[in-house]
């Protein structure tokens, strides 16, 4: 499944768009960015609340597919500049984690 199908089928909210037919074959959630940066797999869909550009720099060392802000968390402006530097999909959910999660696991 795709960012872009994804996207679409949950409603989820793009805040930046790079590559939304990049694949996504895993979902992983966390906020301790050191801790995603060693155990996110490669083309997952990361779910967290951390909308800063050190999330930014852990997606992009982790190669996740996309990042997905719950709970409607904010991206900052810094961040958002450096997503589309970097060719990083964020999307945002209204849903937590859990939720949200459960969600995905059935389309994946």
């Amino acid at each position: 499944m795709t960012v872009k199908e994804i996207a679409e089928k949950l409603d989820l909210k793009p805040l930046v768009e790079d590559d939304f037919d990049r694949e996504i074959n895993d979902c992983y959630i966390g906020d301790l960015l050191s801790w995603v940066m060693g155990r996110a797999p490669a083309d997952s869909i990361w779910l967290t609340v951390m909308g800063n550009i050190n999330s930014v720099a852990v997606a992009t060392l982790a190669d996740v597919s996309c990042i997905v802000l719950v709970e409607n968390a904010a991206l900052d402006a810094e961040a958002k500049k450096k997503a589309e530097m970097h060719g990083v999909n964020i999307l945002q959910s209204s849903e937590n984690s859990y939720r949200l999660a459960k969600k995905i696991a059935a389309l994946i």
